[in-house]
């Protein structure tokens, strides 16, 4: 972080921080920026601090010493929290730079060093690092390539672990599936607990980057199949996984580098 810009925002008044936010444009992220709030009237609430509350306690209380990787940080309220819990770096990506605009000024009101970059999650094998912990949330479903995706990330800046959450439809039964089924097998198809991601044509909730809605098997299915082992499910549509290496044979969006 810039020292001089961070010595600037935190001598900021109020009044200086609520007329910054306000040129930043529309938040997503409704932050408490010293008592100013970057989007109070969010149709969700106060997101994403609400679904912090329910999960914080399934990441490290203390990650002195590691590295964390946020993916599709927004404005960065999860990259802040792991700063604050004593994180060595965070490094936070997004593909969007008014998000990372936001991002950088809320770090610097809040005194934290956080490095921001402007990056696609297909392109994390430039990072070219591994990290302790790496987060994924609301991004899955804005994809066109989701299991690619969960794939460069488990080949290039998974370490370890991965806290993982996703916008979930359909059935939220979970049923034990045998391995294989016979070619003429056509009813398993049926069941709507299956393995599932719904494709999004068009639009939904007004947003055309809405893409793959897996339900609640679909997602655990691609983790597995990208190579997480799912340890822990502490709210729904949340996981921590840790990754594992994965048996050659496997089909894979993309191979390992020889």
């Amino acid at each position: 972080m810039n020292a001089s810009r961070q010595k600037t925002a935190l001598a900021m008044t109020s009044q200086e921080i609520e007329q910054r936010v306000r040129s930043l444009g529309e938040w997503f992220h409704n932050l408490d920026l010293r008592g100013v709030r970057t989007a109070p009237n969010h149709f969700l609430g106060d997101y994403p601090a609400m679904n912090w509350k329910r999960v914080a306690h399934a990441i490290p209380a203390d990650l002195t010493g590691k590295t964390v990787l946020d993916i599709g940080c927004n404005a960065g309220f999860f990259s802040m929290e792991m700063k604050r819990r004593g994180a060595s770096r965070v490094v936070a990506i997004d593909s969007d730079e008014r998000y990372l605009a936001q991002g950088r000024f809320a770090a610097e009101v809040n005194g934290l060093d956080i490095e921001f970059r402007q990056l696609d999650v297909y392109d994390v094998g430039t990072l070219r690092e591994k990290f302790d912990l790496v987060l994924f949330m609301g991004v899955l479903y804005h994809l066109r390539h989701p299991l690619l995706a969960l794939d460069l990330l488990h080949e290039h800046v998974v370490g370890d672990l991965l806290f993982f959450q996703s916008m979930q439809r359909g059935s939220q039964h979970v049923e034990e599936l045998k391995k294989d089924y016979p070619f003429e097998e056509q009813a398993i198809f049926e069941r709507l607990s299956f393995p599932l991601a719904y494709f999004i044509e068009h639009e939904y909730a007004h947003d055309w980057t809405n893409w793959w809605i897996p339900n609640r098997a679909g997602a655990e299915a691609m983790l597995r199949a990208a190579g997480f082992d799912l340890l822990s499910s502490p709210a729904p549509e949340f996981y921590l996984c840790r990754r594992r290496e994965l048996d050659p044979p496997r089909p894979r969006a993309v191979h390992p580098r020889t």
